[in-house]
C-alpha cells in the first residue's frame, strides 16, 4: 500500500484533499514513514520529505503535503 493512502487511514480522512485541507495552514503536518511494513506516523514540518522514522530508524519520514505532490 502506498504511504499517502496509509497515512489517510491512519489519520482517519477519506482523501487527501480533505486532509491538505485540514493541514495546509498549519506549522505541522501528519508525516508518515516511507519505508515498506513500517507504518510509525508523526507530526512534522509540511515540507518535510527526509525525516528521521523513531520505529526504523532511518530518515524516511515525508509529510501529507509532500506525499501529495504540493511541496
Amino acid at each position: 500500500m502506498l504511504a499517502s493512502r496509509r497515512l489517510l487511514e491512519i489519520e482517519g480522512y477519506d482523501t487527501v484533499e480533505g486532509m491538505l485541507e485540514a493541514v495546509v495552514f498549519d506549522s505541522v503536518s501528519p508525516a508518515i514513514c516511507t519505508n515498506e511494513g513500517c507504518n510509525f506516523t508523526s507530526d512534522m514540518e509540511p515540507d518535510q520529505d527526509a525525516g528521521y522514522c523513531e520505529e526504523c530508524h532511518t530518515n524516511t519520514m515525508q509529510a501529507a503535503p509532500v506525499l501529495a505532490g504540493l511541496i
